[in-house]
């Protein structure tokens, strides 16, 4: 009996390596498919158009299986948080692969920032769309047509610079960042929340469904009264002022 009560002792006393929730792969994707159709939906947001919601599943699916063989309990992050964070980083690595982006994209918002930047700089007010198209010397409906393409750009924030990264899943696992990563991470975010409550209140309430309150594109449209699309653009409005306010931050 003592031989056995030392035998559990030891192994009791073994850290615990990656383990998976359940050994079942089956019953770890029926009870979290959920989850990964309802990151899929809100990622359809920052998508391009080319961008099927049945592929951003497919590839979440493919997260969610990584998430539940390399989970380590010992983290002290719940499965869930951890699968997210997995899930949405294999979605975004299918995305990027497919190279949907061309470098004209980039470009374009690069400038709609710029010229938001100096509209507001000059003005002190928040700068319309109309100044804004004025200042690119385009009309209305292709400055419309680059907040489109821009929709499914890489955001402005902290976590989307690092999302599907390897150290960030590891710090969201439980992982301690060192000291001077977590003062930056403070200050961004102490700046991004200003800058973000600084927006016009149509942007800043698109932000506030779509992040706090968690609402698809759809969703936000029956919210605030106007399409899928318009979501989209003033979505890409939102984050290309913030780009422009958080220049020191790119």
């Amino acid at each position: 009996m003592a031989a056995v009560r030392e035998t559990t002792a030891i192994n009791n006393a073994q850290p615990r390596k990656h383990k998976p929730i359940n050994t079942d792969l089956n019953v770890v994707v029926d009870r979290y498919a959920p989850l990964v159709k309802r990151i899929a939906h809100h990622l359809l947001l920052r998508m391009p158009a080319s961008v099927q919601v049945d592929d951003l599943i497919q590839s979440g699916m493919i997260g969610l299986i990584e998430a539940a063989k390399k989970y380590d309990v010992s983290k002290g992050a719940s499965f869930e948080t951890y699968a997210g964070i997995r899930i949405r980083g294999s979605m975004l690595d299918e995305v990027r692969k497919g190279d949907w982006a061309p470098r004209s994209v980039h470009r374009k918002s690069r400038k709609v920032a710029e010229a938001v930047k100096c509209i507001e700089a000059r003005t002190g007010n928040d700068a319309k769309v109309t100044e804004i198209a004025k200042e690119l010397d385009i009309n209305l409906k292709e400055y419309y047509a680059i907040l489109q393409d821009a929709s499914g750009s890489r955001l402005f924030s902290f976590d989307d610079i690092m999302e599907g990264d390897d150290s960030a899943i590891e710090t969201a696992a439980g992982e301690l960042p060192g000291p001077c990563d977590g003062f930056q991470r403070s200050s961004f975010k102490a700046h991004l929340a200003t800058a973000i409550d600084g927006l016009p209140d149509r942007e800043k309430l698109v932000l506030s469904l779509y992040y706090d309150e968690e609402l698809n594109l759809k969703e936000i449209g029956e919210v605030i009264g106007v399409s899928e699309s318009r979501v989209s653009q003033i979505h890409s409005q939102a984050a290309l002022r913030l780009r422009a306010r958080l220049v020191d931050w790119s």
